[in-house]
């Protein structure tokens, strides 16, 4: 595999020529960079006018590798070639090297330039890219180049220093100002070319050259390119590994990607995330802007209203920041009712939420980086546990949790700075076995969590949030705006066409919750396939409207599925209803029943399990409760003619959630 660097722009803030007196300074030898033995100039040459100056130079490198590596290899040193080609007029130099020791068995390239920042013609730029492709080394390929690129990268920003010390050294001998050049007069006649501001006629370069510089025009200097100040600044501290991912990613997405490119710290998340491996980063950031374009996420801040509800029960929200200056985000999910929001508001809404916070979560990291001065390119998120309890452990809330831990995994990697986790209780190890396989590793280390009041005093959350902004429900003086939630009405419950009535694109196809209409004469069922016995079938539903019946069926035949009309005068009002169960079919012959009926009331919530003995077909079927048939000597009851009219008048609503589980699962 071919390793390439790539590196950011170095600005050095002298004029061109004075680098140049610089640089000339390492040649022959420089006892600044130890790796460098010594040079021999092979072929120099220069144009007519002076303009155009080219030296080749053999170079003698050290190479700290293994003895017994040097000894099988048979060489102590090894030999590259340099072109040094320095365009005085357009005051570019360019710097092309190859190996010349083992030539037919690793191939080493690297192209360096020096050019006239594009803003400052006093300052000077310095790039710098390389290639090495080991195609055989005696085995020791794989050895060969971690050595090569350990060496090589630790000698980069060593380049830089280098060249600032040459500088100092001149300056101390009293030279700060070198002329540029200009073109020699000819005989008889005038010179037409006006020399540039500060340029002296007399001017001429230094004639120790060994500078760099293609022949002919200048090398294009993007103005979007990437500087070593600016990274430094703004994204952090990287190694020079690191800030090449970087440049060569942003490299091919400005040139391949046609949407618009995400910003650089958003790049480099995705580089983080996957160990700057720039393919894996590559293909897991195209996936997201993908996803991203296909959802309109870019602009959810701007069309994404939360529903009144969130805003009263969602337990969410920011609060200042950490003692690192990160954005710090309150989530009191003990407080929480994660399963009345389920039902309430349904995934893609919650979903929808949690996108936005992300969204604001970033922008906040660039208005903090502004502020203070450093990189913030993460958030910290503390989480109280208090009242934590086997309600938020049923498992379709935890189904929808885990479906938005992987939509954030997937496109906000390395937002979380740090975790707090406050209070856990007893209920907590359980709630981590179940989330934490599908959390990346990396995110993982960030957790910190204290049970009970172990938070308090030194080591707690002192040590990451400044006392002054400690919430006061956790002890501290600072009051916090989050809300305080509670339990949703489930009168607020809706169906999942109700809730997800909107006008943006639907983030998830398939939601948890599914809703159905029972109406007189036509039940709702749905069947499960079982391949073998001792699977576990399980459901959780919810009566939003009416009274209704629940029975769970066994049987050998694989029924029919269709819709059927309901005896009501309307047949539209049946909806999404569906019946499985033949008419001709007899019970206790074409199937038989497994669960005793249930009479669920309107308003409750019921959650069941049934463990399979025979493979087959398993049918849940919901009807709508009527009376119980009279005696024909006895009078129809008050209560049960009042209950007939009353749902006589409407149809039955439920919203349901059904799961196959094999038995070592179930637990």
């Amino acid at each position: 595999m071919v390793q390439k660097y790539q590196s950011p722009v170095r600005v050095y803030k002298y004029p061109f020529e004075l680098v140049m007196a610089a640089y000339e300074k390492r040649f022959p030898t420089c006892p600044e960079i130890p790796v460098f033995l010594g040079s021999e100039i092979l072929h120099e040459s220069r144009s007519d006018d002076g303009a155009i100056h080219i030296i080749e130079r053999s170079c003698k490198l050290n190479v700290d590798a293994p003895r017994l590596l040097k000894k099988i290899a048979g060489v102590e040193y090894v030999f590259f070639i340099q072109k040094n080609t320095v365009n005085w007029k357009e005051r570019t130099l360019r710097i092309e090297a190859h190996n010349e020791t083992f030539a037919n068995r690793v191939v080493v390239l690297e192209t360096c330039s020096y050019s006239v920042h594009p803003e400052n013609e006093e300052w000077t730029c310095f790039e710098q890219s390389a290639s090495l492709d080991i195609k055989s080394f005696f085995g020791f390929e794989s050895t060969v180049e971690k050595i090569a690129m350990k060496q090589y990268t630790s000698n980069i920003k060593r380049g830089k220093e280098v060249i600032e010390h040459y500088l100092k050294e001149l300056i101390s001998q009293g030279i700060t100002f070198i002329p540029r050049w200009t073109p020699p007069p000819v005989c008889g006649q005038k010179d037409e070319q006006t020399p540039a501001a500060g340029d002296t006629a007399a001017g001429t370069p230094l004639d120790s050259g060994e500078v760099i510089s293609f022949p002919g025009t200048a090398p294009q200097f993007a103005t979007d390119k990437l500087d070593a100040d600016y990274i430094e600044r703004y994204l952090g501290q990287l190694t020079p590994m690191q800030e090449s991912c970087l440049i060569r990613l942003r490299q091919w997405l400005q040139e391949t990607h046609k949407g618009k490119i995400p910003k650089d710290e958003h790049i480099l998340r995705f580089l983080r995330a996957r160990d700057f491996n720039i393919d894996k980063a590559r293909e897991m950031l195209c996936q997201s802007l993908s996803w991203r374009k296909q959802y309109q996420v870019d602009y959810i801040l701007q069309s994404w209203r939360p529903p009144a509800l969130l805003d009263e029960y969602y337990t969410g929200g920011w609060h200042y920041q950490d003692k690192d200056g990160r954005p710090l985000y309150i989530l009191r999910l003990g407080q929480m009712d994660t399963k009345g929001l389920v039902k309430a508001l349904g995934e893609e809404s919650l979903l929808r939420h949690v996108l936005s916070i992300n969204e604001e979560g970033q922008k906040r990291c660039e208005e903090n980086t502004n502020i203070f001065g450093r990189p913030i390119t993460s958030w910290t998120c503390l989480v109280d546990l208090e009242g934590l309890n086997m309600r938020h452990l049923w498992r379709p809330g935890v189904k929808a949790l885990l479906r938005i831990i992987e939509v954030v995994e997937d496109n906000y990697p390395e937002t979380l700075g740090r975790l707090l986790i406050v209070r856990a209780p007893r209920v907590f190890p359980v709630l981590w076995t179940l989330v934490s396989p599908f959390i990346n590793e990396n995110t993982r280390q960030k957790f910190l969590i204290y049970s009970g009041n172990n938070y308090q005093g030194p080591g707690g959350l002192v040590d990451y949030v400044d006392k002054d902004v400690i919430p006061d429900f956790l002890g501290g003086d600072c009051m916090c705006t989050v809300p305080e939630g509670g339990l949703v009405p489930k009168s607020l419950y809706q169906t999942d066409d109700e809730s997800e009535s909107s006008d943006h694109i639907r983030l998830w196809t398939e939601t948890i919750y599914h809703s159905a209409n029972v109406l007189r004469g036509a039940p709702h069922e749905i069947v499960v396939e079982i391949l073998e016995g001792e699977s576990v079938i399980t459901w959780d539903f919810d009566i939003l409207k009416g009274d209704v019946v629940f029975s769970l069926f066994h049987s050998k035949r694989a029924p029919e599925t269709s819709h059927k009309e309901a005896t009501l005068p309307s047949t539209s009002a049946a909806g999404d209803n569906m019946q499985l169960i033949d008419k001709t079919w007899v019970l206790g012959v074409d199937y038989s029943r497994m669960e005793s009926p249930l009479v669920c009331r309107e308003g409750e919530s019921i959650q069941g399990s049934h463990v399979t003995r025979w493979p087959g077909f398993y049918i849940l079927q919901w009807k709508m409760h009527g009376p119980p048939p009279c005696a024909a000597t006895s009078l129809p009851r008050v209560d049960d003619v009042l209950a007939s009219l009353q749902v006589s008048s409407h149809k039955c609503k439920l919203i349901y959630y059904y799961e196959v589980l094999a038995s070592k699962d179930f637990r």
